[in-house]
Order: structure tokens, then C-alpha cells, then sequence
């Protein structure tokens, strides 16, 4: 029995790139997704058929779910692109990993196939670019100094010494909790991709603990439990990314006076 490791297996080199068999797994999605986006393109008619109206259905849903979280279809269009690209993307390569062939192909010492969201290189890089994303769209929607002030005060810090000391004991408590927002975002970061990469790499173990006992079917109700836990990773990981990418965007409450 090969128990999977935590570090993905390397395959071969391109020059100095290793080519890891996560990275097949996660080209082959992409691959999928490309013929996916030009038959759509060329079958995309006025009146629909079937398999439009499959792919609409998909998206309207998608849509909805998002309106729920924004509160603003046109924020929903306007993050739909990435988020939903991150979410299809997450769940077609967490059901590749149950494709025949995955952790039973090798080439050489090592499997050919991996789930691609069992390596943290993969995972860490979808988690900066959601929060970055987040970051991006803020300083568009609300503007830079405002976004900025989110985190640090300068402002209130230099006119708080015309205010007497609890102005500036004020200030100063400010600029530490804006401190604490920015380890707040590295930990967004941490979370949404140690989350994702901890329980696909679990059920990779998990299936193939149970294979290597009982290969026929025993594991069947352990891919399909697979199955929904693939739907629910990328619906987690798509709805805290939508969720950060909405709160950026929102202007700070002004104060009473």
C-alpha cells in the first residue's frame, strides 16, 4: 500500500520546472474547461438546447447563490467571473481525483495522476488570489485612502493631537486593531487554503486506505461520500472568497456626529 505524501510527487522536468503529477490532474481540468467554453460558444443559440439549458440552469443557480451573499446583482456579475471560475474549477478537479487511474497509474516510482487540490502550492496560490482580488476590487470601488484607512488611520492618529490625550489614546487603541486586520488577512489566506488542502488530502488517504483492504466495493460509498465533500469544499472555499471580495467593496459607516 502507497500512502500519499504531503509533498506531490515529481514526474519529470522542464528545464528547471518540475512537472508534479497535481499539476496533471490540474492542466487536465483546465483542458476540459477550454473544450467546455468553445462547444458552449458554438452551440450558444437564441433558442437554447439541452445543453444549454443545463449550463444556464447551472449558472442561474450560481448567480442566485451569489445575489444571496452580495445583496447586489451587479456586484454578482462583477465577481462572477473570478469566484466562478474558482469554484468550477475546484470541484471538477476535486472529482478528477476519483477518475479510474488516480493513485493506480505510475511512471516510475510515482502515481501519474493526483488530486491537484492535495498539493498547497495549488491551494495557497487560489487563496492569495481571492484575498489579493478582494483587495483590488476595494481599492476600485471605494478608493485608495479610503480602503487604506480600513487598516491604518494615519488620519485620525495626526488629528487626534488636537484633541486632548483620550483623543490620542483613542487613535493609538485604532492603529492597533487596524494591526490585527492586516494578520487578520494573512490569516484568511492560512485558513482558506489549509482548509481545502486538509480535506481533500484526507480523502485521498481515506480511499486509498480502503482500497488497498477491499478494492471492489467497499470504497464505492467512500467516493461517492467523496463526491459531496467535493461539492461542499469548493462551495466553501467560492462563498468565503465572494463573502471578503463584498465586504471590501462596502464604504465604512461614517460617524455620527
Amino acid at each position: 500500500m502507497h500512502i500519499p505524501t504531503l509533498a506531490p510527487e515529481t514526474l519529470f522536468n522542464i528545464g528547471n520546472i518540475p512537472i508534479t503529477n497535481t499539476m496533471v490532474n490540474a492542466w487536465l481540468a483546465i483542458v476540459i474547461f477550454l473544450i467546455l467554453g468553445i462547444v458552449i460558444k458554438r452551440k450558444a443559440n437564441i433558442k437554447p438546447g439541452k445543453f444549454q439549458n443545463a449550463c444556464e440552469f447551472f449558472l442561474e443557480g450560481l448567480l442566485g447563490y451569489f445575489d444571496q451573499v452580495t445583496g447586489d446583482h451587479k456586484k454578482t456579475l462583477r465577481f462572477l467571473p473570478l469566484v466562478g471560475s474558482i469554484f468550477f474549477f475546484i470541484l471538477l478537479s476535486n472529482w478528477l481525483g476519483l477518475i479510474p487511474g488516480t493513485g493506480s497509474i505510475t511512471v516510475g516510482h510515482n502515481f501519474l495522476l493526483r488530486p491537484a487540490n492535495t498539493d498547497l502550492n495549488l491551494t495557497i496560490a487560489m487563496a492569495l488570489v481571492s484575498v489579493i482580488a478582494s483587495h483590488v476590487f476595494g481599492l476600485i470601488t471605494v478608493g485608495i485612502f479610503t480602503h487604506l484607512n480600513k487598516f491604518i488611520q494615519i488620519g485620525t492618529l495626526v488629528k487626534s493631537f488636537r484633541k486632548g490625550p483620550i483623543a490620542i489614546l483613542t487613535a493609538i487603541i485604532e492603529l492597533a486593531v487596524g494591526a490585527i486586520e492586516i494578520v487578520s488577512e494573512i490569516a484568511k489566506v492560512l485558513s482558506l487554503s489549509l482548509r481545502l488542502f486538509g480535506n481533500i488530502f484526507a480523502g485521498e488517504i481515506l480511499i486509498t486506505v480502503i482500497a488497498s483492504l477491499a478494492a471492489l466495493l467497499v470504497p464505492t460509498p467512500f467516493m461517492l461520500l467523496e463526491l459531496l465533500v467535493g461539492i461542499i469544499q469548493a462551495s466553501v472555499f467560492a462563498m468565503l472568497a465572494l463573502v471578503y471580495m463584498t465586504v471590501m467593496t462596502m464604504e465604512p459607516h461614517k460617524e455620527e456626529h
